[in-house]
């Protein structure tokens, strides 16, 4: 399979081009030696499967000591054109890093901060958050299966009951058409999510790139998700590096690979250094 993922907006135009580039980029992801040499380098990298460990419940991901402080280091190499750009929130992003002050953009790119702290977010309505209590009322009832409150999102993980995996599946579709054409539902690594609609993480790379300190660097995005595949078509069109984090590249747009997080963080360690 080749590189089905579509593009929002300004993508649009060009999803036929990149959808072949990517075709031919999956077939020959290669095992990828991460650069040290980082000064001409924006870098955008996920946070779950690709910074951190995926772990058994959103709440249970475990930053290893030295990270945050790695990574603020990595930024100031940068002169600040590093951007974390995750599927969690940013509320949640500012628990795991406190003192680390990246440029992030949280829910796939529905919600953003830069570096100097100007923010945007989504707001919600009331047949969203009436969603978002259904659901939480409903998984309090099925054991292992885990809500998640992101705020303008919501999401259950049913990795430890994967025998839930259907009726959820219909119950989020459910949701999905009460709360109105402003949210969609979006599947990632056995979870499923009602995210903002309209953005995604290809214009989040795109929106920093068009601003300073990112602007005219060469992009490297790194990810391990289908939530990725945006981030890395948008750094594919750049002539950047797009990096997938996992041993299955088979349905990637990324042109590389690196086997796992603990590779992402010593090559953190590495470069910062």
């Amino acid at each position: 399979m080749g590189c089905p993922f579509r593009l929002n907006l300004h993508f649009n135009a060009m999803h036929k081009k990149d959808s072949l580039l990517g075709a031919s980029a999956s077939r020959r992801a290669n095992s990828y030696a991460l650069p040290t040499q980082i000064a001409s380098l924006a870098v955008f990298l996920d946070i779950d499967g690709t910074l951190l460990d995926i772990a058994s419940t959103p709440e249970a991901v475990v930053v290893p000591p030295g990270m945050p402080f790695a990574l603020a280091r990595m930024s100031e190499r940068l002169d600040g054109a590093l951007a974390l750009v995750t599927g969690r929130p940013i509320e949640f992003v500012d628990r795991l890093f406190p003192d680390a002050e990246l440029a992030v953009s949280g829910l796939h790119g529905a919600e953003w901060r830069d570096g100097s702290g100007n923010a945007g977010r989504v707001k919600t309505t009331s047949e969203f958050n009436a969603g978002k209590l259904r659901l939480r009322q409903e998984v309090a009832r099925w054991p292992g299966v885990v809500f998640e409150d992101k705020g303008a999102a919501f999401a259950a993980h049913y990795r430890l009951a994967p025998e839930r995996e259907m009726p959820l599946r219909d119950l989020m579709q459910d949701l999905t058409e009460a709360v109105g054409s402003g949210w969609v539902l979006q599947e990632g690594k056995q979870v499923l999510e009602l995210r903002p609609r309209g953005r995604d993480k290809g214009d989040a790379l795109m929106a920093f790139m068009e601003a300073e300190p990112f602007s005219g660097r060469q992009p490297l995005a790194m990810g391990d998700d289908v939530t990725d595949e945006p981030m890395f078509m948008a750094a594919n069109r750049l002539d950047g590096l797009s990096v997938r984090v996992g041993e299955d590249c088979r349905q990637s747009c990324a042109r590389y690979r690196v086997a796992s997080p603990s590779d992402v963080r010593a090559w953190i360690e590495r470069a910062s250094a």
